[in-house]
């Protein structure tokens, strides 16, 4: 998204134990809003110090479904089975994000839209699946909005951009504001 939006950045994997964050907060009874900017910070927090006078962002997304979390799923399997489960629901994705620099929080955001699945059939599932391939691995909740996975829906409430991730424009006028991009 940054890049299509015309922001130079290089990307580094930050070696942090997500589950470990997430159960920590369910045990705490934090909401997944709460728990996804903890993670986005984690991120962020874990990079920084390698490289001080960057602005580093860190973003996490959770799907919600009833009192269910669900993370990217492991392999084809699971995400048949998670697509089962939010097929003809109402889902939130908790979506947050930070910009780190050294060790001050410079910005945060969040966002919650919600996406309604329709209730397609096990033919349909099976072929989507297919034609995703490992695809629906690298996503939280199995799909890809920008791609086939628009078809496992009836209705999308909320910021396209956090749907995939990310609240880009908030992201963009914090950058603006800052005078890294042109107003």
């Amino acid at each position: 998204m940054l890049r299509s939006a015309g922001v130079s950045f290089e990307t580094e994997a930050a070696d942090i134990d997500e589950a470990a964050i997430k159960q920590e907060h369910r045990g705490m009874g934090s909401d997944a809003l709460t728990c996804a900017a903890a993670v986005a910070e984690a991120k962020a927090r874990a990079i920084a110090p390698r490289h001080p006078e960057s602005l580093v962002i860190g973003a996490d997304q959770i799907l919600v479904a009833g009192d269910e979390w669900f993370d990217k799923p492991p392999d084809r399997d699971t995400a048949r089975a998670q697509l089962r489960r939010l097929r003809g629901r109402k889902h939130v994705l908790a979506t947050a994000a930070c910009v780190i620099r050294g060790e001050e929080c410079l910005w945060r955001m969040t966002a919650s839209p919600a996406l309604t699945m329709r209730c397609f059939g096990e033919g349909f599932l099976g072929g989507y699946i297919h034609a995703e391939g490992t695809a629906v691995l690298g996503c939280v909740g199995a799909y890809r909005l920008e791609g086939r996975g628009v078809q496992l829906f009836a209705k999308i409430e909320g910021d396209y951009f956090a749907i995939l991730g990310l609240p880009l424009l908030p992201l963009l006028d914090f950058l603006r504001e800052r005078g890294l991009l042109e107003t």
